[in-house]
């Protein structure tokens, strides 16, 4: 893993003039997007935060909200459930404590919400365990919503993709609270897959393939048993969210997102050839100026985004995904915004892979993932 340097990105006041230097200094759309580095102190760096990144909507940046969320109810490969656990043994919570300095809040546990699972949890309108991903993520929302209301950071450790039903909820929740209505979240979602399915779309019935539908409003159901607990306070904005890194999107999650207008980069977009090269800085560039730049962002990581050459360990890895320093990229230019207040890492599976090491690699990758969106930096 290499960071991308602080110095390379603006600072404030003019450049220094040389008549040999031949350096283009006009400014990029990644100049105006990412907040400027000013030689004063920031706001808040926690005990030794090593950002240099002011952050625009947090109160207490140094403050990091741990929900550690030990659930695979929401697709049907036992394993993902130990990936919070295994991230823990790796010593992310020490890096993230001593290295880069954040305080941590509620980071004791493991979550595995046994007594929210029904013994007897049949399908409805084709989802299966929906009463037992209902209440969890009812849970999660509240569990997320608690830190994000204090103006904290919030790390979410998943777990399936179906957890950032809770996750996204509790912060789109918080962020209006906070700022009385005026400001509502966009989300970054990195993923091989779309996840935005409805019930009636979806081929499989996994939940973990729905979740976005169901934050924008797009599925919905009467009954707090089957994810009627959403309300107008948990939904996003269609306008609001931009994937990255799409390579597996089924037939009616196509029509959704053409039919709503959806912004989405796919592996396509970003391995353009050179003569019109998007390449990840161009998209990010571009991902970010569709949010805005007075957004708060969540950002929704599924490992799967990764080609499994670096994260085999993940339930439905498909080839041709991103390298690990494309996705240590994108978390670095998110949280160079000063704009993120929610992260969630979700897909690793710690039971699954080719060799003896795919699991290894595939936490040390996430951790990569982590420290990065958390604003490691090289120097």
């Amino acid at each position: 893993m290499s960071p991308s340097l602080i110095d390379n990105y603006p600072t404030a006041g003019p450049a220094p003039t040389s008549s040999t230097s031949t350096k283009d200094t006009r400014p990029t759309i990644a100049d105006q997007l990412i907040p400027t580095v000013r030689p004063s102190p920031p706001r808040y760096f926690g005990n030794m935060n090593t950002s240099l990144v002011e952050s625009k909507f947090l109160t207490h940046p140094g403050d990091l909200g741990i929900v550690a969320v030990g659930f695979s109810g929401g697709q049907g490969k036992p394993g993902v459930d130990a990936a919070p656990a295994a991230l823990f043994e790796s010593g992310l919570l020490d890096q993230l404590r001593h290295d880069l300095g954040y305080n941590l809040h509620g980071h004791d546990a493991v979550h595995e919400y046994a007594d929210l699972v029904p013994q007897h949890d049949p399908p409805h309108r084709g989802m299966k365990n929906p009463r037992a991903v209902s209440a969890v993520t009812k849970r999660i929302a509240e569990q997320v919503y608690a830190h994000a209301r204090e103006g904290r950071l919030v790390l979410t450790l998943g777990g399936d993709h179906s957890i950032a039903i809770g996750t996204i909820a509790g912060t789109a929740k918080a962020v209006r609270e906070r700022f009385a209505g005026r400001k509502e979240i966009a989300v970054i979602w990195v993923d091989a897959h779309a996840d935005i399915n409805t019930p009636e779309t979806s081929g499989s019935g996994n939940v973990h393939g729905m979740p976005v539908s169901f934050l924008t409003g797009l599925a919905r159901d009467s009954d707090e048993q089957f994810f009627g607990w959403i309300g107008d306070e948990h939904r996003i904005s269609v306008s609001k969210i931009v994937y990255i890194g799409l390579r597996d999107v089924d037939p009616g999650e196509k029509r959704i997102l053409r039919e709503n207008g959806i912004k989405a980069f796919s592996m396509f977009d970003i391995d353009r050839v050179p003569i019109r090269s998007y390449g990840i800085g161009r998209v990010m560039e571009l991902a970010l100026a569709h949010i805005g730049a007075d957004t708060p962002i969540h950002l929704s990581f599924d490992v799967d985004a990764l080609d499994p050459m670096w994260a085999p360990s993940t339930g439905t890895p498909v080839r041709g995904g991103l390298t690990l320093r494309e996705g240590d990229f994108i978390c670095e230019m998110v949280h160079q915004t000063g704009s993120l207040v929610a992260v969630d890492l979700v897909e690793v599976n710690p039971r699954l892979g080719p060799a003896v090491d795919a699991a290894h690699d595939t936490v040390r990758a996430g951790c990569s993932l982590v420290r990065c969106a958390l604003g490691e930096t090289l120097l």
